[in-house]
């Protein structure tokens, strides 16, 4: 997916939700139950964006709004050459819930010249669902203060 792309549904992914709050104060609670429900695509928009702007540093493959799942291509930190990652973001409901998004990652070693597969930390997955779910709370918050 290309970045303007990406940019392009990400302001139409916030855009909608944002919209909402022009009508006024009324209807509160129906607007706080609106916002965390989906709105364009088939996934809560405030995980998948969170998600996108989580992962933005690495190279994305294959993105799907409507089933909830990001895969990442291998990326290696600079800082560390013979390591790399590979990340799978699954959105699971249509909530803004703490058990609806789901991390899984791939590590890679370079031992000889020779790409080997190695253990990743349960920590590095947690760190990233908690990253994505602070983001996507931060959004919510956001969208509702409009």
């Amino acid at each position: 997916m290309t970045r303007s792309l990406r940019t392009a549904l990400m302001v139409a992914v916030v855009a909608l939700p944002l919209a909402a709050c022009a009508h006024g104060k009324s209807g509160t609670a129906k607007a706080d139950l609106a916002a965390s429900k989906v709105t364009t695509i088939g996934v809560n928009s405030y995980l998948w964006r969170a998600s996108l702007d989580t992962l933005s540093f690495m190279p994305l493959v294959q993105t799907d709004s409507n089933g909830g799942v990001i895969v990442t291509d291998w990326y290696v930190n600079p800082q560390v050459p013979t390591e790399r990652m590979k990340v799978t973001v699954s959105i699971l409901d249509q909530d803004l819930r703490a058990d609806a998004v789901r991390v899984a990652a791939l590590r890679e070693v370079n031992r000889g010249g020779q790409w080997v597969a190695a253990p990743v930390a349960a920590a590095t997955t947690q760190k990233l669902e908690d990253i994505i779910l602070t983001k996507a709370r931060d959004l919510r918050r956001a969208s509702i203060a409009g």
